[in-house]
C-alpha cells in the first residue's frame, strides 16, 4: 500500500467520523475539493474502507514516504517541522552500526538497568527479529528463522561505539523478546519462556514502551488481548505493529487497521496509534524509526 501526494501534503491529517472525512483548515464547502485536487485514487478508496467506524473519531495520518498510520482523534500531534526533526533524529539513531550484546534466558541474568529500553513482543513467527534489522539497516544482527519458537531468550542491542559504563551509556537498547503462542513447543518451554516475558513487562523501569507486533494477515489473536491486559494492569506503554503489511491489499490493510484500533479504545497503556510495516519491502519503517526517536525523547 502506498499513498502519494505531493510533499507539502504528504503530512496532513485527515479526519474520518464515520464515512465523513475533513482537512484541518479546511472548510466543508472546499473540503471535497482539496480531496480530489490532493488524493490519489488509492486515498479515496480508503474512506469507503472505514465506512464502518463512528466511535472513536479515526485520523489518517500519510507520512512523507507515503506509508500509513492509524490514530485516535484524541492522540497528540506534530508540526510538520517537528516531524521532519524527528524523521531525521531517527535516521541517524539506526544509521549507526548496532551490534547485540546480550542474551538472558532469565530474570536473574538480566543486563543493569541503564539505558531506556524498547522491547519488540509478539506471537511466534510473527516478524519481530526481522523488524529490529529492518530498522538498523542490518540484514544479520537479530537471528531469523521459518522455525516459531526460536528467539527463546531476551535479547539486546544497542548502537555501536559505547563502553556500557557509567557516563558512557547507549541512548537506547532494543529487547528481542521470545515468542509467544507457539502451541507446538513442550508446555514447560511454553511457561518458562511465558514468565520470563511476563515479569521482564512488570519490572523493568527503563522500559519505555513495547511495541506488539501482529501479523497483518491474522490479526489480533487471544493470547494477544491476554498480553496486551497484563500490558495494562502493568501500566507499560504499549503500541500496535501490523507486520507483513504487503501481504494483504490495502483496502483489508485498512479495514484491520480501523478495527485493531477500535478494539484498543478501552485499553488504557494502548497508545492510539496502529502502525504497519514491510520489513521486506522496507515499508513504513521510517515512520517507526521516527516513533522510537519521540517516545525516547532523544
Amino acid at each position: 500500500m502506498s499513498f502519494r501526494g505531493d510533499a507539502e501534503h504528504r503530512t496532513r491529517n485527515l479526519e474520518i467520523p464515520g464515512s465523513r472525512f475533513a482537512c484541518p483548515g479546511m472548510t466543508a464547502d472546499n473540503n471535497s475539493r482539496y480531496c480530489e485536487e490532493h488524493s490519489d485514487e488509492a486515498i479515496q478508496a480508503s474512506f469507503s474502507a472505514l465506512d464502518c467506524f463512528e466511535e472513536p473519531v479515526i485520523r489518517l495520518r500519510f507520512a512523507r514516504t507515503g506509508w500509513l498510520a492509524m490514530t485516535r482523534q484524541d492522540s497528540m500531534t506534530t508540526s510538520a517541522d517537528t516531524d521532519e526533526r524527528l524523521i531525521e533524529k531517527g535516521r541517524k539513531l539506526f544509521a549507526q552500526s548496532w551490534r547485540f550484546t546480550h542474551a538472558s534466558p532469565s530474570i536473574e541474568s538480566l543486563p543493569p538497568m541503564g539505558s531506556l529500553e524498547i522491547a519488540f513482543a509478539g506471537r511466534s513467527n510473527v516478524g519481530k527479529s526481522s523488524l529490529i534489522n529492518a530498522l538498523t539497516g542490518q540484514n544479520g544482527l537479530a537471528r531469523t528463522s521459518n522455525t516459531p519458537g526460536r528467539t527463546q531468550e531476551l535479547n539486546y542491542f544497542v548502537p555501536d561505539g559505547y563502553s556500557g559504563g557509567e557516563g558512557d551509556l547507549p541512548p537506547c537498547a532494543l529487547v528481542d523478546m521470545p515468542g509467544y503462542g507457539y502451541a507446538q513447543a513442550p508446555k514447560e518451554q511454553v511457561d518458562a519462556w511465558t514468565r520470563l516475558v511476563f515479569d521482564y513487562l512488570r519490572g523493568r523501569s527503563t522500559l519505555k514502551r513495547v511495541y506488539v507486533l501482529i501479523d497483518s494477515r491474522h490479526g489480533i489473536k487471544k493470547n494477544d488481548e491476554d498480553v496486551f491486559k497484563l500490558l495494562d494492569k502493568a501500566a507499560v506503554s504499549y503500541q500496535i505493529v501490523l507486520t507483513k503489511a504487503d501481504k494483504i491489499k490495502p483496502a483489508e490493510l485498512e479495514k484491520l487497521m480501523g478495527e485493531t484500533l477500535a478494539k484498543l479504545a478501552k485499553n488504557p497503556a494502548a497508545y492510539p496509534e496502529i502502525l504497519a510495516t514491510s520489513s521486506e519491502k522496507a515499508q513504513g519503517i521510517d515512520e517507526m524509526r521516527t516513533e522510537i526517536v519521540r517516545v525516547l525523547n532523544l
